[in-house]
């Protein structure tokens, strides 16, 4: 596996979690003794590893997959060293939460899926703790990379293909999107556009939903994707709230050959709001709903 790197997250009660992206697999993987911490709410670390020693030999009879599921990478710990950190990815995760004979365990699996046993449901969920957890902050804007890793983020453990460029050509409404022969190319065209302006962002936009990297789930991460672009480059955020579906959706279908009217309800939408949880939360919600049949 290559490029990886410590990043440290905010994670259920706000314990702290590394995780790393994973550039060959397109997936997060997050260390095991820090789930153990949050789950038996305890900071110790020999006490974490203790008991992550006791549980794995355990389950090693009762459930032999999550422990073959667990991987080794190296994790900058507190002294500031790499050590070989057992870890695991999404759905190894929830497997691990399920094994944990406590009660927090349960809450953590709800809280980690949603209530709601839709793929919707889990992954809007996964977007709310994009904010929560602080991940959001370590994610890359503007390139890429930085939008598997929004893709990887929110359908990890839902879709197989989560983070993943797609390989497969896909149309909707008779639009074809960019041909997946010529993906690579295209996507590295977009990450080179400028993204200094509110016209260069939107431009930017535009085209990467045009391209549609990934086979399901490309709105949904490409507003988020959107979102970071303009909180860095012009400490703004788009107030989803104040567009209505039927306006996001028509100027959608006309941006690929007239962008101005999606670029209208844009900037009249901007927001200075860029750290408040309500207007994140509340945009998560309209772009999810922009999404629904």
């Amino acid at each position: 596996m290559s490029d990886k790197h410590k990043i440290s997250i905010r994670f259920f009660n706000d314990r702290e979690v590394r995780a790393v992206w994973d550039d060959v697999n397109s997936k997060w993987w997050f260390s095991v003794l820090d789930i153990i911490g949050v789950l038996n709410n305890q900071d110790d670390y020999n006490k974490n590893r203790n008991y992550w020693k006791y549980l794995k030999n355990k389950l090693k009879t009762v459930n032999p997959q999550l422990v073959s599921d667990t991987n080794q990478l190296k994790l900058t710990a507190a002294d500031g060293k790499k050590y070989n950190t057992d870890v695991l990815d999404n759905e190894g995760v929830i497997r691990l939460a399920k094994a944990m004979p406590n009660t927090k365990s349960a809450k953590f699996v709800e809280w980690f899926t949603y209530s709601d046993e839709t793929i919707d449901g889990k992954s809007k969920s996964k977007a709310y703790a994009l904010f929560e957890s602080g991940i959001i902050d370590n994610i890359e804007i503007g390139t890429t990379k930085g939008l598997q890793q929004i893709h990887g983020y929110l359908f990890g453990g839902l879709y197989d293909f989560a983070g993943q460029i797609r390989q497969v050509n896909i149309a909707k409404g008779g639009f074809q999107f960019a041909m997946a022969q010529y993906l690579s190319q295209t996507l590295q065209t977009i990450e080179r556009m400028p993204e200094n302006t509110f016209d260069e962002i939107a431009d930017k936009y535009v085209e990467m939903n045009i391209a549609h990297p990934f086979r399901e789930g490309n709105g949904r991460s490409t507003r988020i994707w959107l979102d970071m672009m303009l909180k860095r480059s012009l400490k703004k955020c788009v107030d989803w709230s104040l567009i209505s579906k039927k306006s996001y959706l028509d100027a959608m279908v006309k941006s690929a050959v007239d962008p101005n009217p999606l670029k209208h309800l844009l900037i009249n939408a901007l927001t200075d709001q860029i750290n408040d949880r309500e207007t994140f939360m509340k945009g998560i919600d309209y772009s999810y709903y922009y999404e629904e049949e």
